[in-house]
């Protein structure tokens, strides 16, 4: 294919200041591949990026963010032989470094050389240039193949689906009749939410304050949702569950009280699993995890090859991500699209950008 030398990409040079300029296109690794992104999604974390930062993120100024992207194979490297130019693919975000005991015992996205590139870990648009971008680099353990069915825009929600089979896997991975609680009807508590049904929960209570997007995980597979502003949430998860409370909580909100209303929603010996980020420190009464026996488990990202799961899932129909999808933009006005999902203009829930 004919692959230019020079892309536009979105940089970012300072907290909150993203600029569309000309970058060099980066040329694959032997065991790499080019892709020719096709669209890439705006995920809460990158809000995070742009406004905090987060660990081991390359320099300002160097930095092209995002990670939820998909697109075609245009170059592979000498080794590679798993894929070929013309491709449809999608991303995993983590390459772990493949020598550490995390990653040899198959938690890469807990790599403990995490950011140290000599080693050879890698989590593109974290510690490395990412998808919001004409052309991007990808090792081929991050890669699966898109059936043609699945369009680019829709497989940038792989990876958030991927997290949520992530914590279910583990938290033990046997869903089949439990009643599962997810709290937040946002992406991944949506993804929740079909995850769970997909997986043969019995029944699925979706919670949150955004009565639209309560009716949309109604839609999407939950039996019973909770309006916590206008309802009282652990009377309510009691009145559902015949006062026993949810064998498995998601908790993908990452609010203030978020920690302890899971806490309090789960049955005693049952299990939370936290799959969101937090913007600040949390305070929990965490006695009443100790006093009930409740076990706690935290996942970072898609690990263990759950974006391959989340995608055999949806080339199966059992899961979609068309419905999250509000709003699309080209890379140059990347500033109004997280302007746009940062603010929630126009009901915003996915954002997904054009290069």
């Amino acid at each position: 294919m004919n692959i230019p030398e020079k892309m536009k990409a979105a940089v970012l040079y300072n907290f909150k200041d993203i600029r569309v300029e000309e970058r060099e296109v980066p040329a694959p690794g032997d065991d790499e591949v080019l892709i020719k992104i096709a669209a890439c999604g705006i995920c809460g974390t990158d809000v995070k990026i742009i406004t905090h930062g987060m660990p081991k993120q390359p320099p300002f100024g160097e930095f092209i963010i995002g990670h939820e992207y998909a697109g075609e194979v245009v170059k592979t490297g000498k080794t590679v032989d798993e894929f070929k130019v013309g491709d449809r693919v999608a991303v995993e975000i983590h390459k772990g470094c493949g020598r550490c005991k995390n990653c040899i015992m198959g938690h890469y996205t807990a790599c403990l050389n995490y950011g140290n590139i000599e080693k050879g870990h890698r989590a593109n648009g974290f510690t490395c240039n990412g998808g919001f971008a004409e052309y991007a680099v990808n090792h081929v353990n991050t890669l699966y193949k898109l059936p043609d069915h699945i369009s680019f825009d829709e497989s940038t929600i792989i990876t958030t689906a991927g997290t949520c089979i992530y914590g279910i896997d583990m938290t033990g991975g046997y869903i089949p009749g439990d009643t599962v609680a997810v709290l937040g009807p946002g992406p991944i508590g949506l993804m929740s939410v079909q995850v769970a049904r997909a997986l043969g929960a019995g029944k699925i209570i979706l919670t949150g304050t955004r009565e639209e997007r309560l009716e949309l995980g109604k839609k999407l597979g939950a039996d019973h949702t909770i309006n916590i502003k206008e309802e009282d949430l652990n009377q309510r998860m009691m009145e559902l569950t015949d006062g026993l409370g949810a064998d498995l909580v998601l908790e993908a909100a990452g609010g203030e009280n978020s920690l302890q209303q899971a806490l309090e929603s789960v049955r005693k010996g049952g299990k939370i699993c936290l799959l969101a980020f937090y913007k600040k420190p949390v305070t929990a009464d965490i006695s009443i995890a100790v006093r009930n026996g409740v076990n706690l488990y935290t996942v970072r990202g898609e690990g263990r090859m759950s974006v391959g799961r989340a995608l055999a899932l949806m080339a199966q129909g059992r899961i979609t991500g068309k419905p999250l999808i509000t709003h699309t933009f080209p890379l140059e006005k990347i500033n109004e699209a997280f302007k746009t999902f940062m603010e929630r203009i126009g009901g915003a829930m996915k954002v997904v950008v054009h290069p």
